[in-house]
């Protein structure tokens, strides 16, 4: 890998799937539990990094972000619901699709991201998947929180542990 953009996305993946593999340790119960954080549990973080990164990766395939949106949007009602299971299955069938498409992508080219939120600009695409990682790194530090409040530790996935174990692999 030499793009930084590209490194950052597989982080990404790697970082979800260690999260997930430590909550795999833990009782089941815990992922619909209740705590005081930014979501009410578990599953509603994991539902709502899940569906941000399903919007995203609509709007980097051509859709129109407030579309991408209402598309996404039925996907955090659903993913409350879901089993680590389902989880596990669909972060790894996402983290295929975003493989394929880095690849294949040119990510210095910029597209008119109509962002309903904060406005209309050109951006390129490797600055959506540095912000689709950022984003990432911010509610897997909520799981993190999460965890302690329900007595439990979390587990290292800071991006130096993803870029000394890339290493000891290459």
């Amino acid at each position: 890998m030499n793009n930084i953009a590209e490194n950052m996305l597989s982080y990404h993946h790697w970082a979800n799937q260690t999260i997930l593999n430590r909550l795999w340790e833990l009782p089941s119960a815990l992922l619909h539990q209740e705590t005081a954080s930014s979501y009410p549990t578990l599953a509603a973080t994991l539902t709502h990094l899940y569906a941000v990164d399903q919007m995203w990766y609509l709007v980097v395939q051509g859709t129109d972000m407030p579309e991408a949106l209402e598309q996404s949007r039925p996907l955090m009602e659903q993913g409350n619901d879901w089993s680590l299971e389902e989880f596990d299955e669909r972060l790894s069938q996402q983290a295929q699709q975003y493989d394929t498409w880095i690849k294949q992508t040119d990510l210095k080219r910029t597209i008119q991201l109509n962002n309903p939120y904060v406005g209309v600009r050109q951006t390129s695409l490797e600055e959506i998947v540095l912000h689709l990682v950022n984003h990432g790194t911010d509610h897997r530090g909520n799981i993190a929180t999460m965890l302690r409040q329900l007595g439990h530790s979390s587990v290292m996935n800071d991006y130096i542990l993803f870029w000394y174990q890339q290493s000891e692999t290459v």
